[in-house]
């Protein structure tokens, strides 16, 4: 009989003579095998190929979304993969169930093979973290030198490639900045949302509001209708989304249930859960870095627990979608769309002919 079986197929297909004989136990290697140090090895391998299937996705999003005008049959793709991405980053944050079953005695026993290695060095996250809008100026400095001064040169040229491109946030901010109805006619919605939000102040001096209450109150909203005040706030680190963009987010957020509306909605929605969840991530990985070394230095030198809970707030990346909820209005306080847009904002093959 000659040929290769079905078996051999399936091996050569998926690569597994270089996958499963990819991890290498240094603790063996040096003749004092520890158990653990295979768990270990494989939850960080297969970590990374679910990095490397993260930017295979950002790349097709990132791509139909670097077109000065998004085709609409681009929508569902978009959603698809960006939900892919959510999903991928809520099996990784459960993964560390896995790791956690490892005791720390376990670890401090092979530690000292890693000799440098850290998460730290995984290329492939920190240009997720890139590509999704994690600014260079914004990341906690590290090492005393800049996050991939230490990096493989093909590694630094993606990170180079990346930051002479725009990144997801910088899409998404020009994407909404073109969103048409904000603007429609003689529509405006921040006309009619600030008088509505007025109106809503002034009347709640009825429930014992204090004047100055109502004053802060209007002062507040004014960093989203009002372009100076918009760009002072940026500067002063509030916003850093344009004003354009953030008054369509609000505004899509508000009038969701409308049906062209509905789209970009999820995709918000998909954006804010991958952001929630990568900061998940990161809460899981101090708890367990602080479960593993205590308050000690992590792999490769880091300030471990102490940096990486930092990280959980200050590497955050799009908070300002998480800021507008603080700018909702209740349902019965919120302007009316006018008949001619809510039927604009229908899908064609509904009307009668």
């Amino acid at each position: 009989m000659t040929g290769k079986t079905n078996w051999d197929q399936y091996h050569e297909y998926e690569g597994l003579d270089k996958i499963l004989t990819a991890q290498k136990m240094r603790s063996a290697e040096e003749g004092n095998p520890v158990h653990d140090e295979m768990l270990f090895i494989i939850f960080h391998q297969v970590y990374e190929l679910w990095f490397k299937q993260i930017l295979f996705e950002l790349d097709d999003i990132q791509r139909r979304f670097s077109s000065n005008v998004v085709d609409d049959r681009d929508m569902q793709p978009i959603l698809t993969y960006l939900g892919r991405i959510e999903k991928i980053f809520r099996n990784l944050v459960g993964m560390m169930d896995v790791l956690e079953t490892m005791p720390p005695q376990s670890f401090l026993d092979f530690r000292r093979y890693l000799g440098t290695a850290s998460g730290f060095q995984s290329w492939q996250f920190r240009l997720i973290e890139l590509r999704l809008g994690l600014r260079r100026e914004d990341r906690i400095p590290v090492f005393g030198g800049e996050f991939d001064e230490d990096l493989r040169a093909e590694s630094r040229k993606a990170f180079n490639d990346a930051e002479g491109s725009a990144s997801l946030y910088d899409q998404i901010d020009t994407w909404l900045s073109r969103t048409p109805f904000v603007d429609w006619q003689d529509y405006k919605f921040t006309e009619q949302y600030r008088q509505a939000v007025h109106n809503m102040l002034d009347q709640s001096a009825q429930h014992g509001v204090s004047a100055d209450d109502i004053t802060r109150g209007k002062a507040k909203f004014e960093s989203i209708f009002d372009a100076d005040k918009h760009d002072q706030a940026i500067k002063d680190g509030l916003w850093r989304m344009s004003a354009p963009a953030l008054q369509a987010a609000l505004f899509i957020t508000i009038y969701r249930e409308e049906p062209v509306l509905q789209g970009p909605y999820r995709l918000l929605q998909h954006i804010i859960d991958v952001d929630a969840l990568i900061a998940q991530w990161r809460y899981r990985h101090a708890l367990l870095v602080q479960r593993m070394v205590g308050m000690g230095a992590g792999t490769g030198g880091s300030s471990g627990y102490n940096y990486l809970m930092d990280t959980v707030q200050k590497h955050r990346i799009f908070n300002d979608l998480f800021s507008l909820s603080s700018y909702i209005i209740p349902s019965d306080a919120l302007p009316a769309l006018p008949q001619q847009l809510k039927d604009t904002m229908t899908y064609g093959y509904t009307k009668a002919a």
